[in-house]
Protein backbone atom coordinates (compact mmCIF):
# COMPACT_ATOMS: atom_id res chain seq x y z
CA UNK A 1 0.00 0.00 0.00
CA UNK A 2 2.80 2.42 0.97
CA UNK A 3 4.66 1.71 -2.29
CA UNK A 4 1.49 2.33 -4.31
CA UNK A 5 0.88 5.64 -2.56
CA UNK A 6 4.51 6.65 -3.01
CA UNK A 7 4.39 5.80 -6.71
CA UNK A 8 1.22 7.85 -7.13
CA UNK A 9 2.85 10.83 -5.39
CA UNK A 10 5.94 10.59 -7.62
CA UNK A 11 3.81 10.45 -10.76
CA UNK A 12 1.82 13.44 -9.56
CA UNK A 13 5.00 15.45 -8.92
CA UNK A 14 6.39 14.55 -12.34
CA UNK A 15 3.19 15.55 -14.12
CA UNK A 16 3.02 18.84 -12.21
CA UNK A 17 6.37 20.01 -13.59
CA UNK A 18 5.98 18.75 -17.14
CA UNK A 19 6.36 21.46 -19.73
CA UNK A 20 3.39 22.54 -21.78
CA UNK A 21 4.29 24.72 -24.75
CA UNK A 22 1.02 26.42 -25.62
CA UNK A 23 2.25 28.14 -28.79
CA UNK A 24 5.40 28.09 -30.91
CA UNK A 25 6.64 29.50 -34.19
CA UNK A 26 10.02 28.81 -35.79
CA UNK A 27 10.31 32.04 -37.76
CA UNK A 28 7.60 31.52 -40.36
CA UNK A 29 4.50 33.44 -41.47
CA UNK A 30 2.30 30.40 -40.88
CA UNK A 31 0.26 29.88 -37.72
CA UNK A 32 -0.27 33.50 -36.71
CA UNK A 33 -3.71 34.94 -36.07
CA UNK A 34 -2.79 38.11 -37.92
CA UNK A 35 0.21 39.66 -39.69
CA UNK A 36 0.20 43.43 -39.28
CA UNK A 37 2.00 45.36 -42.02
CA UNK A 38 1.17 49.01 -41.44
CA UNK A 39 1.74 51.77 -44.01
CA UNK A 40 5.06 50.97 -45.78
CA UNK A 41 6.13 48.34 -43.29
CA UNK A 42 6.42 44.65 -44.07
CA UNK A 43 6.92 41.23 -42.51
CA UNK A 44 9.05 38.73 -44.46
CA UNK A 45 10.15 35.16 -43.86
CA UNK A 46 13.86 34.98 -44.67
CA UNK A 47 16.49 32.25 -44.77
CA UNK A 48 19.73 34.26 -44.75
CA UNK A 49 19.55 35.56 -41.15
CA UNK A 50 18.28 32.98 -38.65
CA UNK A 51 18.63 32.11 -34.99
CA UNK A 52 18.21 28.40 -35.69
CA UNK A 53 16.31 26.20 -38.08
CA UNK A 54 15.67 27.30 -41.64
CA UNK A 55 13.94 30.69 -41.42
CA UNK A 56 13.30 33.80 -39.37
CA UNK A 57 10.89 36.72 -39.57
CA UNK A 58 12.30 40.04 -40.73
CA UNK A 59 10.21 43.03 -39.59
CA UNK A 60 10.84 46.32 -41.38
CA UNK A 61 9.40 49.80 -40.96
CA UNK A 62 10.05 52.87 -43.11
CA UNK A 63 9.59 56.41 -41.83
CA UNK A 64 7.36 58.68 -43.91
CA UNK A 65 7.38 62.40 -42.97
CA UNK A 66 4.03 62.90 -44.72
CA UNK A 67 2.28 60.17 -42.72
CA UNK A 68 0.71 60.77 -39.30
CA UNK A 69 -0.29 57.22 -38.35
CA UNK A 70 1.46 54.43 -36.47
CA UNK A 71 4.20 52.06 -37.65
CA UNK A 72 3.50 48.38 -36.88
CA UNK A 73 5.22 45.40 -38.48
CA UNK A 74 4.12 42.62 -36.14
CA UNK A 75 2.69 39.14 -35.86
CA UNK A 76 -0.20 38.43 -33.47
CA UNK A 77 -0.97 35.42 -31.31
CA UNK A 78 -4.45 35.64 -29.81
CA UNK A 79 -5.44 34.46 -26.34
CA UNK A 80 -2.00 34.72 -24.79
CA UNK A 81 -3.42 35.49 -21.36
CA UNK A 82 -6.45 36.46 -19.32
CA UNK A 83 -6.51 37.95 -15.87
CA UNK A 84 -5.63 35.20 -13.38
CA UNK A 85 -3.31 33.30 -15.75
CA UNK A 86 0.40 32.66 -15.24
CA UNK A 87 2.74 31.95 -18.13
CA UNK A 88 6.10 32.24 -19.88
CA UNK A 89 6.60 34.10 -23.17
CA UNK A 90 9.81 34.17 -25.18
CA UNK A 91 11.51 34.99 -28.46
CA UNK A 92 14.88 35.65 -30.07
CA UNK A 93 15.55 38.96 -31.82
CA UNK A 94 18.36 40.63 -33.76
CA UNK A 95 18.75 44.30 -34.67
CA UNK A 96 20.24 45.23 -38.02
CA UNK A 97 24.04 45.56 -37.81
CA UNK A 98 24.09 49.34 -38.33
CA UNK A 99 21.19 50.09 -35.95
CA UNK A 100 21.38 53.76 -34.93
CA UNK A 101 21.16 53.90 -31.13
CA UNK A 102 21.68 57.67 -30.81
CA UNK A 103 19.76 59.91 -30.63
CA UNK A 104 17.66 57.66 -28.43
CA UNK A 105 14.11 56.83 -29.51
CA UNK A 106 11.72 54.07 -28.50
CA UNK A 107 11.19 50.96 -30.67
CA UNK A 108 8.80 48.37 -29.28
CA UNK A 109 9.58 44.70 -29.98
CA UNK A 110 6.87 42.86 -27.99
CA UNK A 111 3.58 43.70 -26.34
CA UNK A 112 0.47 42.24 -24.75
CA UNK A 113 -2.60 44.04 -26.05
CA UNK A 114 -6.40 43.81 -26.22
CA UNK A 115 -9.18 45.65 -28.04
CA UNK A 116 -11.28 47.84 -25.76
CA UNK A 117 -13.25 49.55 -28.51
CA UNK A 118 -16.89 50.24 -27.71
CA UNK A 119 -16.34 50.75 -24.01
CA UNK A 120 -17.36 53.66 -21.83
CA UNK A 121 -14.29 55.72 -22.85
CA UNK A 122 -12.47 56.34 -26.12
CA UNK A 123 -9.93 53.53 -25.58
CA UNK A 124 -9.30 51.13 -28.45
CA UNK A 125 -6.32 48.74 -28.59
CA UNK A 126 -4.47 49.09 -25.30
CA UNK A 127 -1.26 47.26 -24.28
CA UNK A 128 -0.38 46.23 -20.75
CA UNK A 129 3.18 44.85 -20.62
CA UNK A 130 5.61 45.92 -23.35
CA UNK A 131 9.26 45.29 -24.23
CA UNK A 132 11.07 48.06 -26.07
CA UNK A 133 14.50 49.42 -26.90
CA UNK A 134 15.32 53.06 -26.16
CA UNK A 135 18.79 54.02 -27.26
CA UNK A 136 20.75 50.85 -26.50
CA UNK A 137 18.75 50.05 -23.37
CA UNK A 138 16.06 47.43 -22.87
CA UNK A 139 12.89 48.82 -21.31
CA UNK A 140 9.74 47.14 -20.06
CA UNK A 141 6.57 48.20 -18.32
CA UNK A 142 3.43 46.96 -16.61
CA UNK A 143 -0.01 48.56 -16.79
CA UNK A 144 -2.82 48.12 -14.29
CA UNK A 145 -5.91 49.80 -12.88
CA UNK A 146 -9.27 50.38 -14.56
CA UNK A 147 -9.40 50.80 -18.32
CA UNK A 148 -12.08 53.51 -18.14
CA UNK A 149 -11.84 56.32 -17.50
CA UNK A 150 -8.41 56.44 -19.10
CA UNK A 151 -7.19 58.54 -16.17
CA UNK A 152 -7.62 55.42 -13.97
CA UNK A 153 -4.95 53.51 -15.91
CA UNK A 154 -1.59 53.24 -14.15
CA UNK A 155 1.75 52.46 -15.84
CA UNK A 156 5.13 51.72 -14.29
CA UNK A 157 8.25 51.67 -16.46
CA UNK A 158 11.48 49.79 -15.79
CA UNK A 159 14.26 51.50 -17.73
CA UNK A 160 17.82 50.41 -18.48
CA UNK A 161 17.36 46.79 -17.45
CA UNK A 162 19.90 45.53 -20.03
CA UNK A 163 22.20 46.84 -22.75
CA UNK A 164 21.30 45.75 -26.28
CA UNK A 165 23.87 45.23 -29.04
CA UNK A 166 23.19 45.22 -32.77
CA UNK A 167 23.96 42.54 -35.34
CA UNK A 168 23.74 39.59 -32.91
CA UNK A 169 20.89 37.44 -31.62
CA UNK A 170 19.45 38.05 -28.17
CA UNK A 171 16.87 36.10 -26.15
CA UNK A 172 13.95 37.46 -24.16
CA UNK A 173 11.83 35.46 -21.72
CA UNK A 174 8.97 36.97 -19.71
CA UNK A 175 7.15 35.29 -16.85
CA UNK A 176 4.03 36.93 -15.52
CA UNK A 177 1.29 36.21 -13.05
CA UNK A 178 -1.46 38.36 -14.50
CA UNK A 179 -3.28 39.93 -11.56
CA UNK A 180 -5.15 43.21 -11.17
CA UNK A 181 -4.45 43.30 -7.43
CA UNK A 182 -1.11 43.32 -5.61
CA UNK A 183 -0.64 39.54 -5.80
CA UNK A 184 0.96 39.31 -9.24
CA UNK A 185 4.57 39.07 -10.34
CA UNK A 186 6.54 40.08 -13.41
CA UNK A 187 9.98 38.81 -14.45
CA UNK A 188 12.22 39.34 -17.47
CA UNK A 189 15.30 37.40 -18.60
CA UNK A 190 17.74 38.74 -21.21
CA UNK A 191 20.13 36.23 -22.77
CA UNK A 192 19.39 33.83 -19.94
CA UNK A 193 20.08 36.34 -17.15
CA UNK A 194 17.22 37.57 -14.98
CA UNK A 195 17.22 41.37 -15.29
CA UNK A 196 13.91 42.19 -13.61
CA UNK A 197 11.85 40.57 -10.86
CA UNK A 198 8.87 42.26 -9.23
CA UNK A 199 6.62 40.51 -6.70
CA UNK A 200 3.33 41.56 -5.12
CA UNK A 201 2.42 43.94 -7.93
CA UNK A 202 -0.52 44.53 -10.23
CA UNK A 203 0.34 43.27 -13.71
CA UNK A 204 -2.86 43.78 -15.69
CA UNK A 205 -6.04 45.80 -15.79
CA UNK A 206 -9.39 45.04 -14.12
CA UNK A 207 -10.84 43.24 -17.13
CA UNK A 208 -11.16 39.57 -18.07
CA UNK A 209 -10.90 39.71 -21.85
CA UNK A 210 -8.11 37.86 -23.65
CA UNK A 211 -4.88 39.65 -24.54
CA UNK A 212 -2.79 39.06 -27.65
CA UNK A 213 0.96 38.46 -27.59
CA UNK A 214 2.56 40.45 -30.40
CA UNK A 215 6.18 40.47 -31.49
CA UNK A 216 7.75 42.57 -34.20
CA UNK A 217 8.91 46.08 -34.87
CA UNK A 218 6.53 48.80 -33.72
CA UNK A 219 8.35 52.10 -34.25
CA UNK A 220 6.25 53.75 -31.57
CA UNK A 221 8.71 56.60 -31.05
CA UNK A 222 8.06 57.93 -34.54
CA UNK A 223 4.39 58.39 -33.61
CA UNK A 224 4.77 59.34 -29.93
CA UNK A 225 7.53 61.91 -30.57
CA UNK A 226 5.91 63.34 -33.67
CA UNK A 227 8.74 62.32 -35.98
CA UNK A 228 12.02 60.49 -36.54
CA UNK A 229 15.04 61.24 -34.38
CA UNK A 230 18.32 60.76 -36.19
CA UNK A 231 18.55 59.88 -39.86
CA UNK A 232 17.93 56.12 -39.99
CA UNK A 233 14.40 56.03 -41.38
CA UNK A 234 14.47 52.35 -42.40
CA UNK A 235 14.69 49.88 -39.51
CA UNK A 236 14.74 46.09 -39.50
CA UNK A 237 14.56 43.57 -36.66
CA UNK A 238 14.64 39.78 -37.08
CA UNK A 239 12.63 37.41 -34.85
CA UNK A 240 12.82 33.65 -34.37
CA UNK A 241 11.77 30.87 -31.96
CA UNK A 242 8.70 32.62 -30.55
CA UNK A 243 6.81 30.63 -27.94
CA UNK A 244 4.56 30.61 -24.89
CA UNK A 245 4.17 27.95 -22.24
CA UNK A 246 4.03 26.91 -18.61
CA UNK A 247 7.78 26.61 -17.92
CA UNK A 248 10.91 28.63 -18.69
CA UNK A 249 12.13 25.95 -21.07
CA UNK A 250 8.91 26.21 -23.09
CA UNK A 251 9.63 29.84 -23.94
CA UNK A 252 13.44 30.08 -23.94
CA UNK A 253 14.65 29.96 -27.56
CA UNK A 254 17.83 28.18 -26.43
CA UNK A 255 15.89 25.20 -25.05
CA UNK A 256 13.53 24.10 -27.80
Amino acid sequence: MFISILAAVVLLCISSVQATQTFSNTGTKAGWDYIHEEHNGHVDAVTNVIYEGSSALKMTQIYDPGYSGRYHSEVHHNGAYRRGDTGFYGFAFRLQENWQFSPAQSYNIAQFIADFSGGSCDEDYMPTAMISITGNQLVTRRKYGNVCPKSAQRTEYYNNIATVTAGVWHRIVIQASWKSDATGFYKVWYDGVKVLEKFNVETTVTDDRAFQFRVGLYANGWFDDGGLRGDQGTRSVWFDEIATGTTFADADPAQW
